[in-house]
């Protein structure tokens, strides 16, 4: 429904569109529309039952346009006849919508003057009371409990969320993963496909480690189990940007699909998952509302590349990320974007993670960068298990989804919880013989531990952040504490010095971390592009960052 009233302000309608109607878009759709006078409430009444009626029978869209103006301009402050002298002349001389309607019912001879007083003054002690119960009542604290279908979950600050358990026992990982290698009599899958089932059974066999798909799916299908609903959608969910999850199969005679997700167990709880248009900003939207409305459901939507978030903005600074002080509205909703400098040039590089963190405050939001299926796994299910509602944001990974070195056995599926901080069991055993810490995020881990191993560096720590919202200070300053005064902690990004976690960390630290750890950073010169669109560029940056993160 189009409330056509004027809302561009000083902008009238032969400026803001090129088409006569603001509905005119809706007619490549081929439904109804209606246009009605919004100076005439028994027809705007008449239409909307109609348009109702016409949606209830035949399943499709309706739009209404109903064409009004603001007798105020934009606000009781404005003065409209500044720049529309002629149209507001015209206003000044009708009467306003109750008058105009209760000429016509006059007429009619329908109701009286006093009759139609009397039930204006009503209507006004009505609201004039509902006004004064309104700001007598006090306002519900941030932590307060939850009413409805949120009864039992919360907000509020992390620090006072229990932790919990997020393994689930290994006979059921193997079972669940078997499940889904079981296709219909009729279904022919493609070649790959068979190549990539018979490797989920070598996994559940425990004779290959698994994948970041499997990690993943994993999570998905033992919350579907324990009957809670699933629903995932984005730009490629289905297949997965980069061939990676496959989650519904399309058989390669006819086309029809299947999707082993679905047919798990006897009972188990709906799994939606289902592509979404490249328009970034009705889709993240719409999975935003729909996560209002069930707080038991794990509600997940993907970007194609991370940078893609973009074109959503509007709906992460206005709801997703600001909801909860200025409504108490609650959202467990998840964000999957791709992120990681892999030489693919600046628009798939980056999901923007210093946005992000320039948003969190107040434990509002959690990010987190895994990089281990079984970080990821843990992840996702703690999203859901634990009763403290906060949107997600994951930044997932492209070339770890295949790299041998970011696999997971079953066993780290089956006991413990997402970590926060994962520290460095080799420097630890020798934490007294570290010459310098090197802390980070995501992908650059592999890179920088792969180097390590290259130049025999044994005394070279390597820890990595986790979770980057709320920001796990204690949990840190343990992991720090093994080791000596003034031993020097180097954060090391792939991201330019500008982009990234550098800025959060360093406002947070200054240039010494706990006060005992002088504080620096190697990362890529500031940019004002994400990265370059050079790969041969990119593999000489890249170099020169590892070597300047060992002091070479």
């Amino acid at each position: 429904m189009v409330v056509n009233n004027q809302i561009g302000f000083t902008t009238p309608p032969s400026q803001a569109r090129s088409t006569t109607y603001p509905t005119s878009v809706a007619r490549m759709l081929h439904s109804p529309i209606f246009h009605v006078n919004g100076e005439d409430p028994e027809a705007v009444a008449q239409v909307v039952r109609l348009a109702l009626d016409f949606r209830q029978r035949f399943r499709r869209d309706v739009f209404i346009d109903m064409y009004g103006y603001r007798r105020r301009g934009h606000n009781e402050g404005d003065e409209p006849s500044f720049t529309q002298p002629l149209l507001y002349k015209a206003i000044e001389a009708r009467k306003g919508v109750r008058e105009g309607y209760l000429d016509h019912l006059l007429r009619l001879e329908g109701v009286t003057r006093e009759e139609a007083d009397a039930l204006a003054a009503r209507r006004r002690e009505h609201l004039e009371n509902e006004l004064k119960r309104a700001h007598s009542a006090k306002v519900l604290p941030t932590d307060a409990p939850m009413g409805g279908v949120w009864r039992g979950y919360s907000g509020g600050n992390e620090l006072e969320v229990e932790e919990l358990e997020t393994g689930v026992a290994r006979d059921r990982l193997v079972s669940l993963l078997e499940v889904q290698t079981k296709l219909p009599a009729d279904f022919r899958p493609h070649a790959k496909i068979v190549k990539i089932l018979e490797a989920r059974r070598d996994m559940a066999a425990g004779r290959k480690s698994l994948d970041w798909s499997a990690g993943e799916n994993l999570a998905l299908a033992t919350l579907a189990v324990e009957h809670v609903r699933i629903r995932l959608t984005g730009q490629d969910a289905e297949r997965g940007t980069f061939s990676h999850r496959h989650a519904v199969l399309h058989d390669y005679e006819d086309g029809h699909t299947y999707m082993p997700l679905a047919h798990l167990a006897a009972g188990q709880a709906a799994v939606e998952i289902a592509n979404s248009p490249l328009s970034e900003i009705a889709p993240l939207g719409f999975e935003y509302g729909y996560s209002l409305d069930r707080p038991d459901a794990l509600v997940l939507w993907e970007a194609q590349f991370g940078d893609f978030v973009n074109v959503a903005q509007v709906v992460i600074d206005q709801f997703i990320v600001s909801a909860e002080q200025k409504w108490q509205r609650l959202s467990g909703l998840v964000m999957l974007l791709p992120h990681g400098l892999e030489g693919a040039g600046p628009e798939h590089s980056s999901a923007r993670l210093e946005r992000f963190l320039s948003l969190a405050a107040e434990d509002n939001i959690q990010i987190a960068q895994p990089t281990t299926p079984a970080q990821m796994f843990h992840l996702l299910r703690r999203q859901v298990l634990r009763p403290w509602r906060k949107p997600l944001i994951v930044l997932t990974p492209k070339s770890l989804l295949r790299l041998p070195a970011a696999t997971s056995s079953l066993d780290e599926l089956a006991s413990g919880t997402f970590r926060r901080v994962i520290d460095d069991p080799q420097a630890t055993a020798k934490a007294r013989k570290v010459e310098r810490v090197l802390l980070c995020t995501g992908k650059v881990f592999y890179e920088i531990e792969k180097k390590r191993a290259e130049l025999g560096r044994e005394a070279v720590a390597l820890l990595r952040i986790e979770q980057l919202a709320p920001f796990p200070t204690e949990v840190l300053r343990r992991a720090l504490a093994v080791y000596r005064d003034e031993t020097p902690v180097i954060w090391v990004q792939e991201e330019p010095e500008n982009m990234g976690a550098w800025s959060h960390l360093r406002v947070k630290f200054l240039d010494r971390m706990f006060e005992r750890h002088p504080f620096s950073c190697v990362a890529r010169p500031a940019s004002a592009s994400p990265a370059t669109g050079s790969h041969a560029s990119h593999k000489l940056e890249q170099e020169a960052l590892l070597a300047e993160a060992f002091g070479l």
